[in-house]
């Protein structure tokens, strides 16, 4: 029986050295948004936001627009350093929204002007934030990238 599982041992470990395999996370495709945008852009109830002048470093991986759930826009970016940003938009209620958009984070005592506009750190949750109320939706800009990574994205986002 000890042979037997010292047998199945060295098997195992002969696989494992030989047989390839990846630990890096996939790489994911770029996808175009420009059509969804300009969807949404015509059909939401307020500016809709998508950045502008990034470089190209930053993918876009994810977009959506649903106007039968408040009008919510989502755009998810994969950064220079592979974290992820999105940018969140919707009418809903604010407290739910940010805590949906956010995954739990809670607002903190700091803001930040961004293009004249003053946005507030939200931390805690699984995603960092910078969060931007309006008149007629909220914005979230969200993921695990740096404050520094979030405050680029908020300052490239255009409405028009």
């Amino acid at each position: 029986m000890i042979l037997s599982l010292g047998l199945i041992g060295i098997a195992a470990a002969v696989i494992y050295v030989f047989i390839p395999h990846d630990d890096d996370a996939p790489d994911l495709k770029r996808v175009d948004y420009h059509v969804e945008l300009l969807t949404a852009r015509r059909a939401a109830a307020y500016p809709v936001a998508a950045p502008e002048g990034l470089s190209g470093s930053w993918k876009a991986t994810s977009v959506r627009f649903q106007a039968d759930d408040f009008d919510s826009w989502h755009l998810g970016f994969q950064t220079p350093d592979r974290q992820y940003v999105q940018i969140e938009q919707s009418t809903q209620k604010p407290s739910e929204f940010i805590d949906d958009a956010t995954q739990g984070a809670d607002a903190t005592k700091t803001t930040q002007r961004i293009n004249g506009q003053t946005w507030t750190h939200y931390t805690g949750g699984r995603y960092d934030a910078l969060v931007l109320p309006g008149r007629h939706a909220t914005t979230v800009v969200a993921g695990t990238g740096s404050f520094q990574q979030l405050t680029e994205m908020a300052a490239a986002l255009k409405t028009s």
